[in-house]
């Protein structure tokens, strides 16, 4: 009678374990089944096109920071709520191997700290911004520098690096009128397109590369005044 009782219970044991490998097989499948899905829907729809308005509300986006998007924030700001701020940190975000950004003015703190977290992840960075703004109060381009992301800077003094444009995976294109500033973000009227249509996308390429290296310190001397060097 007990062998039997043992057995039965194994047998209960082996069917909860078996369940909960059917389960966790079936949710594999439920998130690829959607991966794949969207996949599809994305390229029935064509290369992606999106158009985001500034200025944005200020919400709170710990959440797309974080690996448990699910996890409760305490903060007191608004929760859950989609505005082009938020968007376009997502679209930062997806990074996966590469990001060239070419920004005139960069002080905002949480644009800075998704470059860093790309950074920390392995994603490789390259910076091009303006050899006058880089060095205005609350610049977060040292910060960058600090945590060994490469950037470098317009050389010439005569003219400015005005650019604001992010190539992502050299696939997706982020450009606009949108400094990476508080006052640009939620309080200027500014405008960001995302796309991935090559046609665009391959002339931002190639003006990034154009930048990156005309302005590669190894190729400027620096220039010498009655044998002091000038910066």
């Amino acid at each position: 009678m007990c062998c039997h009782l043992i057995s039965a219970d194994m047998s209960k044991q082996m069917s909860f374990k078996e369940l909960m490998k059917v389960l966790g097989l079936g949710a594999v499948a439920f998130v690829l089944g959607v991966d794949w899905l969207k996949r599809r829907l994305r390229v029935s729809r064509g290369p992606l096109k999106e158009v985001l308005f500034f200025p944005a509300p200020h919400v709170c986006v710990e959440h797309l920071f974080s690996r448990n998007r699910c996890l409760p924030c305490a903060c007191p700001l608004p929760h859950g709520d989609e505005t082009s701020f938020s968007r376009l940190l997502e679209h930062l975000l997806s990074a996966r191997r590469s990001l060239d950004l070419c920004v005139f003015s960069f002080s905002h703190m949480e644009l800075s700290r998704a470059i860093l977290l790309l950074h920390k992840q392995g994603v490789i960075v390259r910076v091009v911004t303006d050899r006058d703004y880089m060095t205005i109060t609350g610049s977060q381009i040292g910060t960058l520098r600090k945590a060994g992301i490469c950037v470098r800077h317009e050389m010439s003094t005569a003219v400015h690096m005005h650019h604001k444009f992010a190539l992502v995976d050299g696939k997706k294109l982020i450009t606009g009128s949108l400094n990476w500033t508080l006052t640009a973000v939620q309080s200027n009227k500014e405008n960001v397109m995302v796309t991935e249509e090559p046609e665009l996308v391959q002339p931002y390429k190639q003006e990034f590369q154009k930048l990156w290296e005309a302005n590669n310190p190894a190729n400027h001397k620096p220039q010498t005044t009655n044998g002091l060097i000038s910066k």
